[in-house]
């Protein structure tokens, strides 16, 4: 048995959930990914390959209230600024995608921003 760290586990974790959750253009998925400063979020088409929108702290908004608040704001107004971007395109329907990531914290801020912007899980 080898020596298993947190990132080859939470991979393994990933690869389980891939294997159900599938994105379409009418539905795509909303993928989380999460560093220790910043948070990512994207809504893919997986049948088309194409990242639909996106969101992340590293966006000069979100850059100048880096100072400002927790790393859970910071993950609320993700998850609402990805909201609004996937409204604008029509979207309001998404398949959710942790990454191997436990439901909890800065990922659950997240998707419970979105959800009260309006996208349906």
């Amino acid at each position: 048995m080898g020596i298993k760290s947190r990132t080859t586990a939470r991979r393994r974790r990933h690869k389980r959930v891939r294997k159900k959750v599938h994105g379409t253009s009418v539905c795509p998925r909303l993928n989380v990914f999460r560093s220790a400063k910043h948070i990512c979020a994207q809504l893919i088409d997986d049948e088309q390959g194409k990242t639909l929108a996106q969101a992340s702290t590293l966006e000069l908004q979100f850059r100048k209230q880096e100072d400002q608040g927790t790393q859970i704001d910071r993950a609320k107004n993700v998850g609402d600024v990805v909201a609004g971007r996937a409204q604008e395109q029509g979207i309001n329907r998404v398949v959710f995608d942790r990454s191997g990531y436990k439901y909890h914290g800065r990922v659950e801020a997240l998707a419970d921003a979105a959800r009260e912007a309006g996208l349906q899980f």
